[in-house]
């Protein structure tokens, strides 16, 4: 009788945990992404298609933004940034179109995994982590001057521990001294 309610409740949270789950394997631990597709899909799709194409196999977290690095910005967030870096890299893939906050409802809480960009539309691969709760990220928030704040599409749900270890690396002008290797971000 035992084995049966275990083996329900074990197919009920599958049931009930729809959103699909990528691991990124990094030098310094494993973090563990939910990517809410229905939420935010052209975000989302893109993403996964990335990680289905192993494109980012060798890829790296280099940026770190901390209260103490960003003198010139009146507005503090705190995230680690990650991706291809390569600009010759980045080049290669089409930017997909914004989807904002607004639109998803997927808002940029502690965990959370968005889009980097430098106009709206030009998002490909570049993702960067939050840490800690960042409303001006999201649309309407005064980070950036068009208001239009980062396409957010998933959280992390185990390894914020790894996300705080790579956060507090040391770093010039919010680029890290060492990059963190990505090994891989597959599906789980």
């Amino acid at each position: 009788m035992r084995i049966v309610l275990i083996i329900s409740l074990v197919m009920l949270f599958m049931a009930c945990n729809h959103y699909p789950q990528v691991e990124i394997k990094t030098s310094m631990g494993d973090i563990i992404i939910e990517i809410f597709e229905e939420e935010a899909p052209l975000t989302a799709a893109n993403f996964l298609k990335l990680v289905d194409e192993n494109r980012y196999d060798g890829a790296v977290f280099y940026r770190v933004v901390t209260m103490d690095n960003q003198k010139n910005s009146s507005i503090k967030i705190e995230v680690i940034q990650g991706g291809l870096f390569k600009d010759e890299l980045i080049e290669q893939l089409k930017p997909i179109q914004h989807e904002t906050t607004n639109e998803t409802g997927v808002t940029h809480l502690d965990g959370t995994i968005s889009m980097a960009r430098l106009e709206p539309g030009t998002a490909s691969s570049e993702f960067f982590i939050c840490v800690g709760d960042q409303p001006e990220l999201d649309y309407g928030g005064k980070r950036n001057a068009d208001g239009q704040g980062f396409a957010a599409f998933g959280r992390v749900i185990n390894g914020m521990d790894v996300v705080q270890m790579i956060h507090s690396l040391s770093n010039t002008n919010q680029m890290l001294d060492t990059k963190v290797k990505i090994e891989s971000i597959t599906r789980i």
